[in-house]
């Protein structure tokens, strides 16, 4: 919708001749695919998760939250916000307001390419970055790899970003986006139960569920 480093690793480059002057590194490719594909394969899936916030001059910031998906549903919980998805409206609660906003999927797609879980496993079929393997080490007696992805566009907010993998099993486990004014934003995985059942109910804003006085700012076509 968006895992990564708290402590400091050594490690040894691989593949330092990828550059990304031109292509992404065929190995990164199919790596990436593999892994898109195990998730695609999922019923649904729920993940906790902590996000590390640096920005310079500011105080380093911890958010923890919690994500469920089930095909194109998902509903996801951080910073006394909610979001909501059902795949055709995204709810979204602001605890602080004690209010929700909805709105249709296709009328609020800046909302939806960066929450929807699906983004973090496609973005290497988008064309927006180029990639390449750049580092194989051991982190808590396990081996990882690490892909970064450099932006197409110069323009970009961001510099690069770098997704780290638990190399048995292709396991991700945290994305470090870097910024160009120096902020900083790791989403670390932190628990993965596969498969697990949901009810229908539980991807759709019950009003029963928040506090009484809830209001309600539909923006939805409906």
């Amino acid at each position: 919708m968006l895992i990564l480093l708290c402590t400091v690793f050594a490690f040894s480059c691989f593949a330092q001749d990828n550059d990304f002057t031109s292509e992404s590194d065929p190995k990164a490719t199919a790596l990436l695919k593999k892994i898109s594909e195990e998730y695609k394969a999922l019923k649904s899936m729920e993940v906790n998760f902590s996000l590390t916030i640096e920005i310079p001059e500011a105080d380093v910031e911890v958010q923890e939250g919690k994500m469920a998906q089930q095909g194109d549903k998902y509903r996801m919980q951080m910073g006394g916000r909610e979001i909501i998805s059902n795949g055709s409206k995204l709810w979204l609660y602001m605890e602080d307001r004690n209010e929700v906003q909805i709105n249709d999927i296709d009328e609020d797609e800046d909302a939806e390419s960066i929450m929807s879980p699906n983004d973090l496993f496609n973005m290497y079929e988008k064309g927006e970055y180029i990639y390449a393997l750049s580092a194989e080490f051991t982190e808590a007696g396990k081996t990882v790899q690490q892909v970064e992805f450099k932006p197409v566009d110069k323009y970009s907010e961001y510099t690069k970003l770098r997704l780290t993998i638990e190399k048995k099993g292709s396991k991700v486990k945290r994305m470090k986006v870097f910024g160009k004014d120096g902020s900083r934003y790791t989403l670390t995985i932190d628990k993965l139960l596969k498969d697990k059942a949901f009810a229908e109910t539980y991807f759709v804003f019950n009003k029963s569920e928040y506090p009484e006085g809830v209001r309600i700012n539909d923006m939805s076509m409906d």
